[in-house]
């Protein structure tokens, strides 16, 4: 398959008996998971039943699942604690995603926090998130995969041509990779809008880090204009993307095989229909 599409999907109640039922009833290809309170710094163990059954599931219906790291890791911050609590939340999630069987994990790139410079905070990245990447040497061990910002702030990657140093800041390691969302890198001035921006912008990710680095895609639509530098998800088409720059997504060649989660509005039902949506427009893309 081309593209695997599927969807975040919730887990309290069992990985594998909430999960994988949530990703069936969307007819899910690929799954993407918290495997700790996203908005807190807790570690938990994990179920090892519901994690092996996660595991031998995904494997047997060929579903790639995917980890999002929690949402307050930040290397970038100029808070000693936040830092040190970052590299505990992330290896925490990294071992995680081996032991379910995860290909990636999602982190956001973060912002340089108390008005230092971008070099600083990069730096700073490079210190206490390289050794973490340096600790994956089994063959099982999922990617760290870059998501950019809607660029708020003092975000420290934002645009395509940002990750070029946040990549040169950790050796662009070979377990490093990129996962694109539509909509933060819309939000972030990258009109995707028009017969070429979704070409043109994944053309500038290539130019930027070379080929195969992008492994997961995040589709979602916005609620606000390119450039708004605000971070609010739409369903697929229905917002100021629109439907048709998903299918160029399709089409171009640094995206054949990697997967698309959605993380839209609507609940069970909007999700659904986001999966097929896009279903859609990867059979129409392909004739």
């Amino acid at each position: 398959m081309r593209n695997p599409i599927g969807g975040h999907v919730p887990v309290a109640g069992g990985l594998a008996k909430v999960g994988l039922g949530h990703a069936r009833a969307l007819e899910a290809e690929t799954v993407q998971v918290f495997v700790a309170n996203p908005r807190g710094w807790a570690t938990p163990p994990g179920n090892p039943a519901q994690d092996e059954l996660f595991r031998s599931e995904c494997a047997a219906d060929s579903v790639p699942a995917y980890v999002h790291a929690p949402y307050l890791i930040n290397f970038g911050s100029h808070t000693e604690a936040t830092v040190e609590r970052s590299v505990v939340s992330l290896r925490h999630s990294l071992r995680r995603a081996r032991e379910i069987g995860a290909l990636g994990v999602v982190v956001h790139t973060g912002s340089a926090t108390g008005g230092r410079a971008r070099e600083e905070a990069l730096a700073q990245v490079r210190t206490h998130m390289l050794p973490l990447l340096d600790e994956l040497t089994h063959d099982d061990d999922p990617f760290l995969l870059l998501e950019s910002t809607a660029g708020q702030g003092s975000s420290l990657c934002s645009r395509t041509w940002d990750f070029g140093p946040y990549f040169e800041a950790l050796d662009s390691h070979p377990k490093l990779g990129i996962c694109l969302d539509t909509c933060h890198i819309y939000a972030a001035g990258h009109d995707l809008t028009g017969p070429a921006g979704m070409r043109q912008t994944l053309d500038l990710l290539v130019d930027t880090v070379g080929e195969g680095r992008l492994k997961l895609v995040h589709a979602n639509d916005s609620k606000d204009v390119v450039g708004a530098h605000k971070d609010r998800h739409e369903n697929i088409g229905a917002g100021h993307i629109g439907a048709e720059p998903f299918r160029e997504l399709f089409r171009h060649p640094a995206t054949e095989g990697v997967p698309l989660i959605i993380e839209t509005p609507g609940g069970k039902d909007g999700h659904a229909a986001d999966v097929a949506r896009l279903k859609e427009l990867r059979g129409t893309a392909a004739v």
